[in-house]
């Protein structure tokens, strides 16, 4: 699953770009629930976001990486929109 880098120069401003085809992700999620591959009630696998989906949150966000991972309130957003999911395994409430 290659990730393609794309650099963007514009006046004195530089942004990078990251694009990977997420399609092989979202259908492995989507065999594992369909499965019924969940994981157990005491550890549940709720989802497998792709690397560049997380990036595009935190830039949306303008969050850094470590302030994803210590507030629940960024997972479980993602894990709410609808938009993402095809990355959810389990569709249960988190």
């Amino acid at each position: 699953m290659a990730v393609t880098t794309n650099i963007h120069v514009e006046g004195g401003d530089v942004t990078f770009e990251r694009v990977q085809d997420c399609t092989a992700i979202a259908e492995h999620t989507q065999a594992l629930h369909k499965e019924g591959r969940h994981g157990s009630t005491d550890m549940r696998h709720a989802a497998s976001f792709p690397m560049v989906i997380v990036e595009r949150y935190l830039n949306d966000k303008g969050i850094s990486f470590q302030e994803f991972m210590a507030e629940a309130v960024h997972v479980k957003s993602m894990l709410a929109d609808p938009a993402l999911s095809a990355f959810r395994v389990w569709g249960g409430r988190v």
